[in-house]
């Protein structure tokens, strides 16, 4: 264990957290304070570009990347750091697919879509996967922090926990999405600071950053061009790009924690904004932690300290390398550790407001509605938002304790948003493309691919994963007595070295594959399964589809469900309308009046055509009003309502 904090740096770590807790405090006390769900939610859609884009980083990259990004560079190499190209690749997609679909929507819940594309059923199964994803992630970057200190100061981890979690609460709760917007970007400073003060100091005591790259050359460290085409291969160019890309998507694109944050803001064009500057933003601050890990790297070459004995987990190797590297300056373990702090502050008060909107939007607000309670006024549902946030903060601090067992965080988090947040693109893309995907189609998509996806991702056994050498020739002999303990699975973290005479090819295959892999599997899965059971019960007739229509006689696709392309394309095959007022009897007598705008003729009965072809449109459309109305819900299609009152097929219409 390394050595414990002095007074200065106490002062520090007092400060920021003061800081962080009076921002909270003043957007309680000023503007609306806090009293409608439009500003505690979503700021009064009032928000800057780049305090948006600075706390897109800062959700998801904060204590994670801290730690996990620099020790997976210490240990595994750089091979983690194509990454940032699967950044680059996605950030359009999300921007100018998924973004505008959301934005028209204009909802505080992302998964208010899912209701108007397919049904109630399906927004509330993927409304409670995405809610187990972030208490599950929540958990893990309490739990970093807390080990961050634990390793730095002595303080009991338990403590630790406690306390980041009940400061996070204290102002998320207060402040609501303003607070936490703005403090994010106090935090994404500080997250900044610490890591170019480990580089420079690294620089320093290496002469230069030459040294430190050559040290890593020298150390099998460097490895960029690994093209492997192997699923089970750990990291090469196709799993981080095309599986980066996809578990970007699912955080950036669909997930409510970016969203809501993207809805912040005052336009759709200055949404966009906020979304490609978080992407250098977010590759900086990757590029620089990465680099990180072999200036650590070079400082431990000859006497790696979880070897020593002096660590736990090597994901407590950056606090560690501070305090031995500036301990000595007063203050700077201090901002260092504040640092670690800010960055979890930051990604779990994102969460916490998620959960609270998701929860009020999908559960609460339809829950009195089927009760028949009404709807209450805002300043109430605000009320519940804010006591939402408390229950959510609680069980997070629950939860972070049991983080440990899930492996370096690094790999934990992106599983988790792989395992779920995979299946979940998959059912908004199915949604937004697949104009005749149905509610069952989707549903049993991503059913399969859930239970596919936990099944992948959490069974046992599995393979130790392979590190690249570590020395411990220049450790102070007396304490490398117990080192042989260390290599006893019991003595670390799933995912670190383990000396094992099993071969890797003994271990069952799928829990052999990428964890990076895991996003792509769940994305594909739900899309294919979902387009084909919607088309198998689409010719059972089990599902019309009857949601995505506006009328019972002709097939009208609401066109800002889907992505900008393919709802171009449905605008282009709408046609305006021909309103024809008849009964089953007026028809059946030939008796019909209408009036007519339009585009080109469709297939109607003889006696609509012989009263069209009197007026000789150049373009028609038909709409019929009868004197009965269909019903979304019936599960009825449009011929069957016709074919009960009694009426001709009065249009067909094929988009």
């Amino acid at each position: 264990m390394a050595g414990s904090f002095d007074v200065w740096d106490y002062v520090v770590l007092v400060i920021v957290l003061a800081i962080s807790a009076a921002i909270g405090v003043y957007y309680r006390l000023t503007g609306g304070q806090q009293k409608t769900t439009a500003e505690y939610l979503l700021a009064d859609r009032s928000m800057p570009v780049m305090p948006v884009a600075f706390s897109l980083m800062a959700s998801f990259m904060s204590a994670v990347t801290l730690l996990g990004v620099s020790m997976e560079n210490y240990q595994y190499g750089t091979q983690f750091v194509v990454i940032n190209l699967a950044y680059v690749l996605a950030t359009p997609a999300a921007a100018y697919l998924i973004l505008p679909v959301f934005y028209r929507l204009k909802t505080a819940s992302v998964y208010e879509y899912l209701e108007a594309r397919f049904g109630f059923a399906t927004r509330l199964y993927a409304s409670l996967a995405f809610s187990l994803q972030m208490i599950l992630y929540m958990g893990i970057v309490l739990y970093a922090p807390a080990l961050a200190l634990e390793a730095v100061t002595g303080l009991n981890l338990v403590f630790s926990i406690i306390a980041v979690g009940v400061v996070c609460t204290f102002y998320a709760t207060l402040g609501g999405m303003k607070a936490v917007l703005i403090t994010d970007v106090f935090q994404s400073v500080l997250m900044f600071a610490c890591i170019f003060a480990v580089i420079i100091c690294a620089g320093i005591e290496a002469g230069g950053l030459a040294p430190i790259w050559e040290t890593a050359r020298e150390g099998g460290r460097l490895e960029f061009f690994n093209f492997s085409v192997d699923p089970t291969t750990r990291h090469t160019w196709f799993t981080q790009i095309i599986g980066g890309a996809a578990t970007y998507l699912s955080i950036y694109g669909v997930n409510q924690t970016q969203v809501q944050r993207l809805l912040a803001v005052r336009s759709l064009r200055e949404s966009a904004k906020s979304l490609w500057w978080s992407m250098p933003i977010l590759i900086v601050l990757s590029l620089t932690t990465c680099f990180s890990g072999l200036c650590i790297y070079f400082y431990y070459q000859n006497c790696d300290p979880l070897l020593e004995g002096r660590i736990n987990s090597r994901d407590q190797l950056l606090p560690l390398f501070v305090v031995d590297t500036m301990g000595h300056l007063p203050g700077m373990a201090g901002l260092f550790v504040s640092g670690i702090f800010s960055g979890s502050l930051s990604t779990i008060s994102s969460a916490i407001s998620s959960l609270a909107a998701v929860t009020l939007e999908d559960y609460i607000k339809p829950t009195l509605v089927w009760r028949k309670h009404g709807q209450l006024n805002d300043e109430k549902y605000a009320y519940y938002s804010k006591l939402l946030s408390v229950i959510y903060g609680t069980v997070c601090i629950g939860l972070a304790f049991l983080a440990g067992t899930l492996g370096g965080v690094l790999q934990a988090s992106l599983s988790i948003f792989g395992i779920i947040g995979g299946p979940l693109l998959g059912l908004f893309t199915l949604g937004m493309y697949i104009k005749w995907a149905n509610q069952k189609g989707a549903l049993a998509g991503l059913t399969l691919s859930l239970a596919f996806s936990f099944w992948m991702g959490f069974g046992q056994p599995r393979p130790p994963i392979p590190t690249l050498p570590l020395n411990a020739d220049s450790c102070p002999a007396h304490k490398l007595t117990h080192i042989e303990e260390i290599f006893v699975p019991q003595s670390i973290l799933s995912n670190m070295e383990q000396k094992t005479t099993d071969q890797e090819t003994d271990y069952f295959y799928l829990y052999r594959i990428s964890y990076m892999w895991y996003s792509v599997l769940g994305f594909l899965i739900t899309f294919l399964m979902g387009c084909l059971c919607s088309w198998i019960f689409e010719r059972l007739h089990w599902d019309n589809n009857d949601r995505i229509y506006t009328d019972c006689t002709r097939t009208i696709i609401k066109c800002e469900l889907f992505v900008p392309p393919v709802a171009k394309r449905l605008r282009h095959h709408q046609m305006p309308t021909v309103i024809i007022t008849a009964t089953s009897s007026e028809i059946n007598n030939g008796s019909v009046t209408s009036s007519m705008e339009g585009t080109e003729t469709p297939q109607l009965s003889k006696t609509i055509k012989d009263t069209l072809k009197q007026n000789e449109p150049e373009r028609v459309q038909v709409k019929a009003v009868t004197n009965s109305t269909c019903d979304p819900d019936s599960g009825k299609g449009s011929m069957d309502v016709l074919s009960e009152l009694g009426q001709d097929e009065i249009a067909r219409t094929h988009l």
